[in-house]
């Protein structure tokens, strides 16, 4: 996958992963209560930049142990 390939499925990806955990993880610690949205949006942008570094590093890992394990399982590529 060519670099910025990889770094766009990384960006987008992981965008929409944290946008659920954050929203999750925010509501469960704090409810929904009238500042809910900038605590949130605050942890949102701490997290993504962090996801998406995290995602563009690993992707070409988690590619080659998700071919190794369907050959391992009998599933095609």
């Amino acid at each position: 996958m060519p670099s910025s390939a990889r770094l766009i499925l990384a960006t987008t990806q992981s965008s929409m992963m944290v946008f659920m955990v954050t929203l999750v993880a925010t509501y469960l610690n704090l409810g929904l209560r009238s500042d809910f949205v900038v605590h949130w949006a605050e942890s949102y942008v701490v997290a993504w930049p962090i996801a998406a570094g995290m995602a563009y590093l690993v992707t070409p890992m988690a590619r080659r142990f998700t071919d190794c394990l369907m050959n391992l399982i009998g599933g095609a590529n």
